[in-house]
């Protein structure tokens, strides 16, 4: 799905909730989209879904008793963020974490829901990340992104076709596969961005360029990113896997292990790049090295061939009246044979050294 209104996340964090507000306080922020609902109703034999759902029919879909998961394309919208937390019973506290963005990720559990926070990707480019904030209980899940678009269409395709496990399965396992599909999404990231490098390598051996150092210091800063995000996400799936409560079943624990393991191998992947990153920097350095040492060989090569063939021709040009030499008829042609022949020999010395 197309992503709307993304811009690259600045790497400076800036809070919208002014300095010495209470804890849980909700500011509108008008930068942000105002936020659009949608709704699936789902269980075994059946699934509702309402593109643009209202709170009265989310209110509804509770009140029926069905498993339930809102999605909220905008954060910017305080009033109908804390509308959705009194329909749902949220702690202020998540609310906050919420609107306010570059949440590091994490995991909380709360008396009655679980709180999880990521960073979605596009899987195109590292910079236009956002957070990403799930909420899950034993009924519903709720879900918070910061613009319409984003990688969770399989899941609804898996919700829509009836999948078993899905559809039979509770919010917990609901709030795994949307996971999943969060971390599935760094993977083609992580490929392009092992794309960029191996480009680079290929450039910086045959003829490194000031382009490249520029491009290489922007991939080594994508890997950071990346690594921020990811980095916090191995305490996060550790708390969700391992935490001993009743919001997680031992199913979706099994499943659970499984992403963590996709973290990690995640990590390695982006530590492995910024590795790569680092000695290709070495490579450019020394490339740019022994360029400038071939020029300097060069030039000191053409030096050496004109030294003396400079001592000769002061020598000749010295304002002496007995110089015999000068008098001939074949001094002029022999002296310039005999330079040719010192800078000829000079040549053939260093071909011989193997300095040319």
């Amino acid at each position: 799905m197309a992503r709307h209104g993304r811009k690259k996340r600045s790497m400076v964090t800036r809070r919208r909730t002014p300095a010495g507000a209470p804890p849980g306080t909700l500011m509108h922020d008008p930068e942000r989209a105002g936020g659009t609902l949608s709704l699936i109703a789902y269980g075994p034999d059946g699934l509702e879904e309402n593109a643009a759902a209202s709170l009265s029919d989310i209110r509804a879909a509770l009140s029926a008793g069905q498993r339930i998961w809102v999605d909220v394309a905008g954060t910017g919208d305080a009033s109908l963020i804390s509308s959705l937390g009194e329909i749902f019973g949220i702690d202020p506290l998540a609310l906050e974490d919420v609107m306010n963005l570059h949440q590091r990720p994490k995991a909380e559990e709360f008396d009655d829901f679980v709180f999880v926070v990521m960073h979605m990707v596009d899987g195109k480019d590292a910079a236009s990340r956002e957070q990403f904030s799930l909420l899950f209980s034993k009924k519903w899940v709720l879900t918070f992104q910061e613009a319409p678009g984003d990688c969770l269409d399989p899941v609804r395709e898996r919700l829509r076709r009836g999948k078993p496990r899905i559809r039979a399965g509770g919010p917990d396992y609901l709030a795994y596969a949307i996971l999943d599909a969060i971390l599935d999404a760094y993977f083609p990231l992580a490929e392009k961005l092992g794309d960029r490098l191996e480009a680079l390598e290929d450039a910086i051996t045959v003829n490194p360029v000031p382009a490249d150092i520029a491009e290489l210091h922007a991939v080594k800063r994508d890997l950071l990113s990346v690594k921020r995000s990811l980095w916090p996400m191995r305490e996060m799936m550790t708390v969700l896997r391992d935490d001993d409560n009743d919001l997680v079943s031992d199913d979706t624990r099994r499943f659970l292990r499984d992403a963590h393991d996709h973290v990690l191998q995640l990590i390695d992947i982006v530590e492995t790049y910024r590795e790569l990153a680092s000695g290709l920097l070495d490579l450019y350095l020394s490339s740019l090295s022994n360029r400038m040492n071939e020029v300097m060989k060069v030039l000191t090569i053409i030096a050496t061939i004109f030294i003396p063939l400079s001592f000769l021709a002061g020598v000749w040009g010295m304002n002496f009246e007995n110089m015999p030499e000068l008098h001939t008829r074949w001094g002029y042609p022999a002296a310039l044979l005999f330079m040719g022949a010192v800078a000829l020999g000079l040549i053939g010395w260093f071909r011989a050294r193997k300095w040319i």
